[in-house]
């Protein structure tokens, strides 16, 4: 398939800029997987579009602020660096996005806003890339990040992030720092829809999935079987395994929320499926541990656990609206994604969401 056969036309002011006004106040468009119908609801009308005994898995993954910006040393300008992950903590070395990659250097030094500095090292795999390798003289902590970083918005947010973003870009069950950008079909949910859901007889699991940006790439090949996807870390605690297994052993639907949440229990199905074991024998699905993915879903892809989906609008030829795609039918989703547009959705992290079933 084609990467220019997940484009849409989308007007420029409906990529929402800020949160709606009030957490959960959001539109919610109904996609029937099969038939390709919709439907226009509210976000609190959620609990009585879900079928009671479904069990809903969340990711709760915390956004860290990883955006922070250094003065490099031989010229004392200002350079952004986008924080993923840790390459060795012992050598106190990080991954890092860079803006102006290529004018970023091997040898180059940088100095962070509470004067720690850092130096550009070779990392196999990053050159002709965006990606750099940061190391410190010594580790560096959340609290770290606390001092010198800024919530890490995406970049079609055409703004500079506020104290409002760093209530408002968490989940309000996010407990495990780690991700650079927000698993954000979350966003949509308050402490009060949380204990709606309870009342209607829905359960809940937490998985935990920290959002790198290989995710959020843009896909750069014509065809999409030759993109591949950057690794991410993700864990399935056992309690998660033991409820989902459960609950298919019983016939109640596995609701994820969030492409994140997919990927992950996806993701823990295959690794079943590549130890040689079928899905769903044993009364097993996936097992509970600690992995890392770089799962590409796209039309074609059979879901082996995943029922049902939460999610948001997503970007025009990126590898998340494949994923949907694979999910519940280009052709629906893209008729869908029309409607949202004509019906005036906004888009994307802070916009409004859709829950296909």
């Amino acid at each position: 398939m084609l990467t220019s056969d997940f484009n849409f036309d989308l007007p420029e002011e409906l990529i929402a800029q800020h949160p709606s006004g009030v957490r959960g106040q959001d539109k919610l468009m109904l996609l029937n997987r099969t038939t390709g119908e919709v439907e226009h609801h509210m976000m609190d009308d959620l609990p009585s579009l879900i079928e009671p005994g479904t069990l809903m898995v969340f990711n709760n993954s915390r956004v860290r602020r990883a955006r922070v910006y250094g003065i490099k040393e031989t010229t004392g300008r200002e350079t952004e660096f986008m924080f993923l992950n840790t390459i060795d903590k012992e050598c106190c070395i990080w991954n890092t996005m860079v803006k102006a990659a290529k004018k970023q250097k091997p040898g180059m030094h940088y100095k962070f806003p509470d004067g720690t500095t850092a130096q550009i090292i070779e990392h196999e795999g990053n050159a002709g890339t965006e990606f750099r390798a940061l190391k410190f003289d010594f580790a560096i902590d959340e609290d770290w990040f606390e001092r010198n970083g800024h919530i890490p918005l995406p970049p079609y947010i055409r703004r500079e992030d506020t104290e409002e973003d760093s209530e408002r870009y968490q989940n309000v069950y996010a407990t495990d720092t780690g991700s650079a950008a927000c698993p954000t079909a979350g966003l949509h949910f308050t402490q009060d829809m949380l204990a709606r859901l309870d009342a209607a007889g829905i359960e809940r699991c937490f998985v935990t999935l920290h959002v790198g940006l290989g995710t959020f790439l843009p896909v750069r090949e014509d065809n999409i079987e030759n993109h591949k996807m950057h690794e991410e870390w993700y864990t399935v605690p056992k309690a998660t395994a033991d409820a989902i297994n459960k609950a298919k052993r019983e016939g109640r639907p596995i609701l994820a929320v969030g492409t994140t949440s997919v990927r992950t229990l996806e993701s823990a199905g295959q690794k079943l499926i590549a130890a040689g074991e079928t899905p769903g024998a044993d009364g097993k699905w996936l097992e509970a541990g600690t992995s890392s993915t770089s799962i590409f879903m796209y039309p074609g892809y059979k879901f082996n656990v995943v029922d049902k989906m939460f999610t948001n609008f997503h970007t025009p030829e990126s590898t998340l609206i494949m994923l949907v795609s694979a999910f519940a039918g280009r052709e629906n989703i893209l008729s869908a994604y029309k409607t949202a547009v004509e019906k005036r959705y906004r888009f994307f992290s802070y916009g409004d969401c859709m829950f296909i079933r």
